[in-house]
């Protein structure tokens, strides 16, 4: 299913200065919990409403990263671009067998019998993406949230949201007294500008601490501009270790696609990825947790119990 895409792309290349490796043991077991797939486009074609239109991003180049890092098993997050078409997504998952699983979006035409099959599949989640549509009115994600809760039912499916911190602190309650679990993406928006004072980031990390909620360590680079490693992002981090480690995730947010308007290339009509050294982000989790222990929990323990491993 991925042959044309996988034909189209290089082979995976660590940056020219960054780390070959991981400085520290990447325990057996250790989950990607975040990341996506953008396949051939005659085979998976994107929604006509999308915001962006990634390069092609195959199961074999994400593969050859995770070798690099060593990662075993790895959660497909539905991107924005489908819209609710989760074919391939679904396809990522078969091809990739029994390390994976996924977390799609559907919207109230989807049927039940989709959802399920869907389940059966390996989907354990359902997204609401308000960031990337740059929707952050509280109402309307109070409306989304609940919505999604009721379609969920008894389905062993958990909500995944990305949006931001002042808008997490404005469902707390709905959070709070959901049944169904939630994890939120990206250290729950929050900005490393910000810092842990942050408006809604003290709500953000009550919920993680309260074992409400579960925070993804991911994607830092949507929080800062220090790069390569992101470093500014430490004190969100730690404020969220220190909280409860049983409520975190790590996830690469890999091919790091670049959403922003302005980032089109003329030329292919495509969006460039974000230059990322994969590497060097990990290995901000020996920062974040010095003991070995701790990383096991968070790359190994509390995804096997999500997502069902």
């Amino acid at each position: 299913m991925f042959g044309a895409a996988a034909s189209a792309a290089a082979a995976f290349q660590k940056p020219a200065n960054g780390p070959a490796t991981p400085s520290f043991l990447v325990p057996p077991g250790a989950t990607d919990c975040h990341a996506h797939i953008f396949g051939d486009a005659k085979a998976f074609p994107m929604s006509p409403g999308r915001t962006y239109t990634p390069e092609a991003a195959p199961v074999s180049e994400l593969l050859a990263l995770h070798r690099r890092l060593g990662i075993e098993r790895v959660v497909f997050i539905q991107p924005s671009v489908y819209g609710t078409d989760n074919a391939c997504l679904l396809a990522a998952i078969r091809e990739v067998g029994s390390h994976a699983r996924g977390v799609a979006v559907i919207d109230d035409r989807t049927p039940d019998s989709e959802l399920d099959q869907m389940e059966r599949a390996g989907v354990r989640g359902l997204r609401i993406n308000l960031e990337t549509a740059g929707q952050s009115d509280p109402g309307q994600a109070r409306a989304r949230f609940l919505a999604a809760v009721a379609r969920i039912g008894t389905r062993r499916l958990h909500i995944q949201m990305f949006t931001r911190p002042a808008v997490i602190a404005a469902i707390r309650d709905a959070v709070e007294a959901s049944p169904v679990t939630v994890v939120f993406d990206h250290f729950g928006g929050a900005q490393a500008a910000g810092g842990v004072r942050q408006p809604g980031f003290d709500a953000v990390v009550a919920l993680v601490q309260s074992g409400k909620a579960y925070v993804k360590l991911s994607a830092p680079y949507r929080g800062s501009t220090l790069a390569p490693a992101y470093t500014d992002m430490a004190p969100l981090a730690r404020a969220l270790v220190a909280a409860n480690p049983q409520r975190l995730l790590w996830g690469s947010d890999w091919p790091h696609p670049n959403t922003s308007p302005d980032a089109v290339n003329a030329e292919t009509g495509t969006w460039p990825r974000l230059s990322v050294d994969d590497v060097a982000v990990l290995n901000q989790l020996a920062v974040w947790l010095p003991a070995a222990p701790q990383r096991r929990v968070v790359l190994v323990e509390n995804p096997a119990r999500l997502y069902g491993w």
